[in-house]
């Protein structure tokens, strides 16, 4: 029961500091003109995701700790299922989005105004939430669920592979479908991502001003850092579930289980805090915001 305590207090600390980590930044680009540009635009659209993606899962589970019965309704567990593909697979497609618009803005510093226009931004969202959608929901809208092997989810939340455990007869259609979503949505982005940052290391090797080259790779790092950390875990978490889904042993369902907490709850708390800590842009907007409001009251 203390352990279930502690777990649920944990949890309850990193889904609050996650709404509030990712509010805060949506909030700090809005009400600051500098921090209108393309890169905090994406920067946006990914907190907007992490706030989502949290709260698709997390309030259920904490919810479960202390329930007698923890069910949930065929309907629930499908419309969960859903908003974490559409929300997870955007995710990855964004990250790729990002790591364009800083190989314009570094290896094409005087035309990044002219090729990232918010007009492209606005496609390239589009683009990214509509195509996410179709690949994730009308697949399964073709061909529906048909759950016959009990009813009893060996997981933590709603997720396809756990889910598919359950479902009856042939399955190789719902599994060539994450397949092919795999191939669009995590290792294409991956790859244009390492080419993406091979041209940007070799154009900044070629700045001579060690200023100027630590500058680039500063703007960088906190973009690095946020798919090392969303890449190592997915990776992890659907590899070994990929090889096969270990319902019947518990404790490989347990990491597993973990770790899926880990890129469903901890990654979301990550992001805010490495964008905001390590930028100076964010954190001069956040102290004029300040400045500011503690203008305004004094008035």
């Amino acid at each position: 029961m203390q352990m279930r305590i502690l777990l649920f207090v944990g949890l309850l600390l990193i889904y609050i500091f996650t709404i509030l980590g990712n509010s805060f930044l949506i909030c700090t680009v809005i009400l600051s003109p500098p921090l209108h540009t393309a890169m905090y635009y994406f920067l946006c659209n990914l907190s907007f995701i992490d706030l989502f993606y949290s709260s698709t899962s997390v309030p259920k589970i904490l919810f479960d700790m202390f329930s007698k019965h923890r069910r949930i309704s065929i309907i629930g567990c499908l419309t969960q299922m859903y908003f974490g593909l559409i929300l997870g697979n955007t995710e990855y497609v964004l990250l790729a989005v990002m790591s364009y618009d800083r190989y314009i803005a570094i290896c094409f510093p005087l035309h990044y105004t002219v090729i990232m226009s918010w007009r492209t931004c606005k496609y390239l969202t589009v683009i990214m939430w509509a195509g996410n959608f179709m690949l994730s929901v009308i697949p399964t809208t073709l061909k529906p669920f048909v759950f016959c092997k009990g009813n009893k989810l060996n997981h933590f939340a709603c997720e396809s592979l756990a889910l598919l455990e359950l479902v009856c007869g042939d399955i190789s259609f719902y599994k060539f479908i994450l397949f092919i979503g795999s191939l669009f949505v995590l290792f294409l982005p991956l790859v244009f991502i390492i080419i993406s940052y091979i041209c940007i290391i070799i154009s900044i090797l070629k700045i001579n001003s060690a200023d100027g080259r630590s500058k680039a790779f500063s703007t960088c790092g906190s973009h690095l850092t946020v798919v090392f950390i969303l890449y190592g875990s997915c990776m992890t978490t659907y590899t070994g579930q990929g090889k096969k889904y270990s319902s019947n042993i518990k404790y490989i369902s347990i990491i597993y289980g973990v770790i899926s907490i880990i890129y469903g709850a901890v990654t979301p708390v990550l992001n805010p805090f490495i964008y905001s800590l390590r930028n100076n842009e964010v954190k001069t907007a956040f102290r004029k915001l300040l400045t500011r409001y503690s203008a305004s009251r004094s008035l």
